[in-house]
């Protein structure tokens, strides 16, 4: 069943609302509070972002307020609890810091997604950046901007480059025994890297998953959700072990994603960047 309760605690944690980090490791495991109950799994949570009412993806980043007056009902209509944030200016803007910085959080939210236990649902259009100009409820219009623009992804560089982050995100996902699990997650599949659940001003979450029981590599996977750099200490691998870069958001395609994890990380400190995330492999 949809996880409503997905939605919005991943919405508010990536846009950097305080007081959110547990609820967002929740999400994350596969959200026991609403489904460990009566056999039920991890995988009877249909973890979503987005869906076909309310925002697309690119406006969750890029409007504040909803924007419905085509509509014909003076906006009255449509939810007005978006958890949205347009990242420093409403709607399109010429700003390449804040067009930056939009795309960035696109990635963290699919991100989340693909690293979340559960079954992940996402909407047509967000693996290239679809946008209704703001308009949450756009099911009664007839227009291109409800349609599948198959000339703005095969047109804009920048829509490709974000395809392919996209996919191949989904891709690792499937291919990776330590996420989508049927099971919910116990003390030894998973480490929080956290001293300080009650900091209600901590935007910062780190964990791994283990994967050596599993005959699979453990990954590490660190979301920061503040507006500054955080000096993150990662945990020691295994002997004879390194970490490998498979995600950064931070950086530009195609560094921002290699499934194969050729770099491999130098010292015991990551840098994670602002409103960034982060995805290691142990090998």
């Amino acid at each position: 069943e949809w996880n409503g309760k997905y939605r919005d605690d991943v919405r508010r944690f990536i846009k950097g609302d305080p007081g959110m980090k547990t609820a967002f490791a929740t999400r994350l495991a596969g959200s026991a509070d609403l489904y460990n109950y009566n056999n039920r799994k991890p995988f009877h949570s249909v973890n979503f972002v987005i869906a076909h009412d309310g925002f697309t993806m690119n406006d969750l980043v890029s409007y504040n307020s909803k924007h419905n007056e085509d509509n014909g009902e003076e906006s009255r209509d449509g939810s007005n609890d978006n958890f949205s944030w347009n990242c420093g200016a409403e709607g399109d803007t010429s700003s390449d810091q804040i067009n930056q910085l939009r795309v960035r959080q696109r990635k963290n939210f699919h991100m989340a997604l693909m690293v979340s236990q559960g079954t992940p649902m996402v909407l047509m259009g967000d693996e290239y950046g679809r946008s209704t100009l703001g308009n949450n409820n756009t099911y009664g219009l007839d227009r291109r901007m409800n349609y599948f623009r198959w000339d703005q992804l095969e047109g804009e560089e920048a829509s490709r480059n974000f395809l392919r982050f996209y996919a191949g995100l989904i891709h690792y996902r499937r291919s990776s025994p330590l996420l989508g699990r049927s099971e919910f997650l116990r003390s030894r599949d998973i480490t929080w890297h956290e001293s300080n659940w009650g900091n209600e001003e901590s935007c910062f979450l780190s964990f791994t998953l283990h994967g050596g029981h599993l005959g699979a590599r453990s990954i590490y996977v660190a979301f920061n959700a503040h507006g500054y750099w955080v000096e993150n200490a990662l945990p020691k691998p295994a002997s004879g072990k390194r970490w490998h870069r498979v995600v950064d958001t931070n950086l530009a395609s195609p560094k921002d994603f290699d499934a194969e994890g050729v770099r491999a990380i130098e010292g015991s400190v990551y840098r994670v960047a602002p409103y960034s995330c982060l995805l290691l492999e142990e090998k």
